[in-house]
């Protein structure tokens, strides 16, 4: 019955009157059954005609089975109305479901190849859509892009600089992973973790010529290099990722600390080992500023909030507060109509000690520039403030000095360059 089908699919079988009448019985009973036979004969024309008798009703014991009524029972072969004539259309079988699941099937293929070997379809787009980055020039620089979400803006329509400075942290660590050198810590090497070391920023200087905005793409460049014998150097360059304006220039120094007795170390020969291999001889990206910092005390300074605490979510891994957290307990003391009228365009950190889950601190703050102090600063141009975070005890936590400009002002600084690439 399979070949006769697919004989009659593709070879088209006229009707026949003579052959209407032929009979296949089964009979029960016997040692075989005739299941119908199959009569075949060339026509006049030359095709192949191919008639499959019809099957008669079974009987059993003398009485017809399978019938609905006993009226269809008497009715004659010849009084069974036909089937229409097989032709090549009416016998093709319905390929509309197969279709539909190999277009499913080569849609879903197209899509997957798209998501596989992604380009961006203008040059706008982001480059790095994962925000995974690489490493660049000679293997000494990571470089890394990051798309401004809608919540790391401000007030002012533009991103923060705690959402700035947590691109540069992102980075530094990020450089550290792709580089193979992250062990089990924050930053932290294989060799660091064996020595029970970490690392802690000790200062930290940051200029900033414009702040991207909601939706723009910046393209952040870092490496690092020696600080002296045991410090690391750590440099930034942040980029308008479509126009390549320079926005953001910061450098850092970093020293090692023992995790468990919470003091400064010299870094062993080991980690020196691995570390070093990726230093890049230049000068900072920033020109340091070796003005001292002023010591602030509840008579010099202008402004003090109390009572700034820590947050479980504001410790990172290494269970000290995140260094980016104190950027943002320092301007809790700045007064509003700076932060009004003006924006934040240089800052300089010195870190003295850590922050830990139980303290308790204060913020001071003393506006220098117009004189008084206090004064009517707002018909000011550029304004300078001197900061302290202290613990409630006295202790020093971080001291700094912000610099500000008017807001929309267009007095960007130079432009910051990476490191050329070695020859």
């Amino acid at each position: 019955m399979v070949a006769t089908a697919a004989t009659s699919a593709f070879f088209p079988v006229g009707p026949s009157s003579t052959d209407s009448g032929v009979k296949s019985s089964s009979k029960l009973g016997g040692g075989s059954a005739n299941l119908g036979r199959i009569k075949s004969k060339t026509a006049s024309s030359g095709s192949l005609q191919v008639k499959a008798n019809a099957q008669a009703p079974h009987k059993i014991n003398g009485t017809t089975v399978g019938l609905t009524s006993p009226v269809e029972a008497v009715k004659t072969e010849n009084e069974i109305t036909s089937p229409p004539p097989r032709t090549f259309i009416n016998q093709l079988p319905d390929w509309s479901m197969l279709l539909a699941a190999i277009t499913t099937i080569f849609l879903a293929a197209e899509k997957q190849w798209m998501m596989l070997d992604w380009k961006p379809r203008r040059p706008d787009m982001l480059v790095d859509p994962f925000g995974l980055g690489r490493i660049v020039q000679d293997g000494l620089v990571f470089r890394q892009n990051f798309s401004i979400r809608s919540y790391e803006i401000g007030a002012d329509r533009t991103a923060s600089i705690e959402t700035v400075m947590n691109h540069l942290q992102e980075t530094a660590l990020n450089h550290v992973r792709t580089a193979g050198l992250l062990g089990d810590g924050f930053g932290a090497t294989p060799e660091m973790c064996k020595s029970n070391l970490i690392w802690v920023v000790a200062r930290m200087q940051v200029l900033v010529d414009r702040y991207p905005t909601w939706g723009d793409v910046v393209q952040v460049d870092t490496w690092v290099g020696a600080s002296g014998k045991n410090g690391m150097r750590r440099d930034w360059l942040v980029r308008d990722c479509k126009t390549g304006e320079t926005l953001t220039r910061a450098s850092s120094v970093w020293v090692m600390m023992n995790k468990h007795t919470r003091k400064l170390s010299k870094i062993p020969d080991a980690v020196r080992e691995e570390i070093e291999p990726y230093f890049i001889d230049s000068s900072p990206v920033v020109d340091e500023d070796s003005r001292k910092l002023p010591k602030l005390d509840d008579n010099t300074a202008d402004f003090v909030r109390k009572g700034l605490a820590p947050r479980w979510s504001d410790l990172d891994v290494n269970q000290h507060v995140n260094n980016v957290k104190y950027i943002g307990w320092i301007l809790e003391s700045a007064p509003l109509p700076i932060l009004e009228s003006h924006e934040l365009s240089a800052m300089t950190l010195e870190y003295r000690r850590e922050c830990g889950r139980d303290s308790v601190l204060q913020s001071l703050t003393a506006v220098s520039g117009t004189g008084t102090g206090t004064g009517d600063f707002l018909d000011a141009g550029n304004v300078e403030c001197q900061h302290l975070l202290r613990l409630e005890g006295g202790a020093e936590i971080v001291k700094g000095r912000t610099e500000w400009r008017p807001k929309y002002a267009n007095n960007f600084g130079g432009m910051g360059q990476i490191p050329a690439e070695s020859a």
